[in-house]
């Protein structure tokens, strides 16, 4: 899958709104909306807050809720869905959350705005402060992808060969906090036992209209540096699956195979103190001896 295949540049959303039908889907938080958005656009804040758990009972309300809120939003499958933030390191990955909720759903067209509203803004492209009145549509019933983790898939990948990837803040994977609620949000510190470590904001870089995804090669490259390839069997992991859906953005669009997130995350799994965690500062593993020559 390329770069261009999920990701849009602001005069691609702006060329692709004047051709064919779009649901452009604000999450920000409402007061932030009504200072300025896209023209068009419909606050969606629920993308970012709702807190889900992977229990059967949990993903049928995650389902429910956003089925009902996409729809009411105009999605009925023929609409591509644009999801946008306010910039993509400040907003916890919240765009790409839509992003993975609707592939989850099998929704056929998803896409985000690199860069957010700020690259729109930047781009000089006009800017409305009336809100939106989409016209409700009945939300497409497909069935659901692979992508989503229960605490039972990830409890059993403990110890495998399933690369568990944490890319919460330094302070949560080192165990000074439990989340970016606060420290003692959740009831436990720390992180999966035996998992990597890739700091989310890794997976993007500077640019002249403000934080954009790296390439392909380049997220390839942060991968090889916890020793991650394109082939493995990746679980993503964050707090409550925001910014570890900008991880799934970022991997998706640089060709990596088998990437699935356990959604419910930190908040979910530190709340069970039947599940293992590792905590404290994580152990430096030596290398291995090279053997003697001969």
């Amino acid at each position: 899958m390329s770069t261009e295949a999920i990701l849009m540049s602001p005069e691609q959303l702006a060329a692709l709104q004047a051709a064919e039908p779009v649901v452009v889907i604000d999450t920000r938080d409402a007061d932030t909306y009504a200072a300025g958005h896209i023209p068009g656009a419909v606050n969606l804040r629920e993308i970012f807050t709702f807190l889900a758990t992977s229990t059967p009972e949990g993903l049928q309300e995650l389902k429910a809720t956003f089925a009902r809120a996409l729809g009411d939003a105009g999605l009925s499958g023929a609409e591509t869905a644009v999801f946008y933030e306010d910039a993509m390191n400040s907003g916890y990955g919240q765009s790409c959350r839509g992003y993975y909720l609707l592939t989850w759903l099998g929704y056929p067209k998803v896409k985000v705005l690199n860069g957010g509203f700020s690259a729109w803004k930047a781009a000089g492209l006009p800017v409305s402060t009336e809100a939106a009145t989409p016209t409700p549509a009945s939300f497409p019933d497909r069935p659901l992808t692979g992508v989503m983790l229960t605490r039972a898939d990830v409890l059993a990948a403990l110890g495998t060969g399933t690369v568990l990837l944490d890319v919460r803040d330094v302070d949560e994977w080192i165990g000074e906090s439990s989340s970016p609620y606060g420290k003692d949000f959740a009831p436990r510190k720390g992180r999966l036992p035996g998992a990597k470590w890739i700091e989310w904001y890794r997976f993007m870089k500077p640019s002249a209209t403000g934080p954009v995804f790296k390439s392909p090669d380049e997220v390839k490259a942060e991968c090889a540096t916890a020793g991650i390839t394109p082939t493995d069997t990746i679980y993503l992991y964050c707090f409550k699956g925001a910014r570890a859906s900008n991880t799934f953005l970022a991997l998706k669009q640089a060709g990596f195979a088998d990437v699935r997130m356990y959604f419910g995350s930190w908040n979910e799994w530190s709340r069970d103190p039947g599940l293992p965690i590792e905590s404290g500062l994580p152990a430096l593993v030596a290398p291995a001896p090279l053997p003697l020559a001969a």
